[in-house]
């Protein structure tokens, strides 16, 4: 196989792991950013201006101005340069330049001149995208206006935080139960792609009602903070931790077979199990039951994962609680 045509990151699988995560690829178009890159375009006195977003092989446009394509292929992407590095990539005459002289979006349409992008870096630390600004002919860039597009480069990335925040429980900051369904189906693919494991662990708070029942629901919601906490604290940055139900939470564990899930679930139940009680006077000790699985050949996608997981927690229930039981495919 040919090297690619344009340098790819150290931590390509897990940028692309983490563009996944913010869903946006493919999505409708969002009036707040298309006002950044208006914006962009105005400031910087460019007649382009692009929120890209780099794929495995192509750049997609969630915002453009000046520009009608929705997407061309990574091979080709400027972009794709801009985020291998972690600042803004000027290119004063593309004609001039080694690495774009022969690109075709420089020697046919748009005839891209110049170009300058700022990389989108996640929370996570990990380049999606950039925000751009092309010219169909070579000019300079000063440094007030590097400065300005590293500013609006900020306010795109606020953007995508916020439409983050969206998929996440507003009490624990976990992933709500739909984008965990869409992200979890998105591991099943990659790891049958690459031949990975993939387990997950399902597991709700014992007796949990009680606590809002005896004491309120801020004595419940620092149980919640408390359990999560604990149960984050053995996971790998690609792991993915969502909140299911009021007391019932699933973690999915990347590349990871049914021992390190078993490892990593007994953990949490053993340290959970050690946390003091909603006050030092009071009967209640958080506990969880729980079940895992690991990913079957025969599994039709990631809800038969999911569903044979819950099995298995509901064994634990059965069982007398505060315990983990498995199961796998037959």
């Amino acid at each position: 196989m040919s090297a690619p045509e344009y340098p790819v990151p150290a931590d390509e699988e897990q940028r692309l792991r983490d563009l996944q995560r913010y869903a946006l690829l493919d999505t409708p178009a969002d009036p707040h950013l298309d006002r950044i890159v208006r914006l962009a375009s105005a400031v910087l006195n460019m007649p382009i201006a692009l929120v890209s977003l780099v794929d495995q092989d192509r750049q997609w446009f969630l915002a453009r101005y000046g520009l009608e394509v929705a997407e061309t292929p990574r091979r080709v992407a400027f972009c794709a340069h801009t985020i291998a590095a972690d600042q803004i990539l000027v290119v004063p005459d593309a004609l001039e330049d080694q690495r774009f002289q022969g690109n075709p979006l420089v020697l046919q349409d748009p005839k891209i001149r110049f170009y300058a992008g700022a990389p989108l870096r996640s929370a996570q630390g990990h380049n999606l995208g950039t925000l751009c600004v092309i010219d169909r002919r070579p000019r300079e860039f000063t440094p007030e206006q590097v400065a300005l597009l590293t500013l609006m480069a900020d306010l795109v990335m606020r953007e995508l935080e916020l439409r983050q925040r969206s998929m996440q429980c507003p009490v624990t900051g976990l992933t709500i139960r739909s984008a965990f369904f869409q992200f979890g189906e998105q591991e099943v693919v990659r790891a049958r792609r690459q031949g990975s494991p993939l387990s997950l662990f399902n597991f709700d708070i014992d007796d949990f009602r009680q606590i809002n029942n005896r004491w309120g629901h801020q004595a419940g919601d620092q149980v919640l903070l408390d359990v999560c906490r604990v149960a984050r604290a053995p996971l790998r940055p690609d792991d993915l931790f969502g909140r299911i139900g009021d007391e019932e939470f699933s973690i999915l564990l990347v590349e990871s077979d049914l021992s390190r899930a078993l490892q990593v679930a007994e953990q949490v139940r053993a340290q959970i199990a050690g946390l003091r009680g909603v006050f030092d006077h009071s009967d209640y000790q958080p506990r969880i039951s729980g079940g895992i699985t690991s990913l079957s050949p025969g599994d039709n996608g990631f809800a038969d994962l999911f569903y044979r997981a819950d099995q298995a927690l509901y064994l634990a229930k059965g069982n007398g609680r505060n315990q983990i039981a498995s199961l796998v495919a037959g």
